[in-house]
């Protein structure tokens, strides 16, 4: 491998694959449920789909199942490309790489919180709504802003991942090389040590905002497991 391309734990580069996959699904089959069912706020002519809600709910399903693990990893072993004790203080530095860097941070943050306010408002909304025309709920409303942060900061995290570290950083997380301390049997002797870590400090050394966060992360997908239970969803 190019010394040009940098190394990405294998970890990061599963977890970052599937995520991004299902996020990206869920994404495109959600603007199609819009798209079929309301447009209000403009769209597209395509053919209809018509079990295209099923479609999109499992993929959404899927990335719930698969989120508290990628949400975890950012916010500890990750967290160096989240939000940041300075990260608003330097975006008064337009241009320079420092803004780069805090605004691609900026945005990895909020694209979590985003996710974590899809999963829950699309676990509360019913199937029968948006095929019967009920396009007035409150968590319709919440799922669709919720969709739109998401693509904002999507397309933010693709064009400063491209500025900031070029072509060789996103062909770096689809390279199969993998080093001999990074092979999935050394994954439970990182794990003791992480959670010894996780114990000591949060993983998150003095980034108290951080912390908040995921803690609001973590407490939002129980919601969205727990939620739908509750309200008998």
């Amino acid at each position: 491998m190019s010394r040009s391309v940098p190394y990405q734990p294998l970890l990061l580069r599963i977890l970052h694959g599937v995520s991004g996959i299902l996020a990206i699904a869920a994404i495109i089959t959600g603007f199609l449920v819009y798209n079929t069912f309301d447009g209000r706020f403009g769209k597209i002519l395509i053919p209809r789909i018509s079990a295209i809600i099923d479609i999109h709910g499992t993929f959404a399903v899927f990335f719930l199942i698969v989120f508290p693990a990628i949400a975890l990893y950012s916010f500890h072993a990750g967290n160096k490309r989240l939000l940041q004790g300075d990260s608003l203080q330097n975006l008064s530095q337009v241009g320079r790489p420092i803004w780069w860097v805090s605004l691609q941070r900026i945005a990895n943050t909020l694209m979590l919180l985003a996710s974590v306010f899809a999963l829950i408002s699309g676990r509360m909304m019913k199937e029968e709504w948006l095929p019967t025309g009920e396009l007035n709920h409150v968590w319709y409303y919440l799922h669709l802003s919720a969709w739109v942060v998401m693509v904002v900061c999507l397309a933010i995290h693709l064009l400063m991942s491209s500025k900031v570290g070029g072509v060789p950083l996103l062909v770096s997380m689809f390279v199969l090389k993998v080093r001999p301390e990074d092979k999935p049997s050394r994954w439970w002797d990182d794990l003791r040590a992480w959670l010894g870590n996780l114990s000591a400090n949060f993983g998150i050394g003095n980034n108290l905002l951080l912390r908040v966060l995921e803690i609001i992360v973590l407490l939002g997908i129980l919601m969205a497991f727990v939620l739908p239970l509750v309200a008998g969803g």
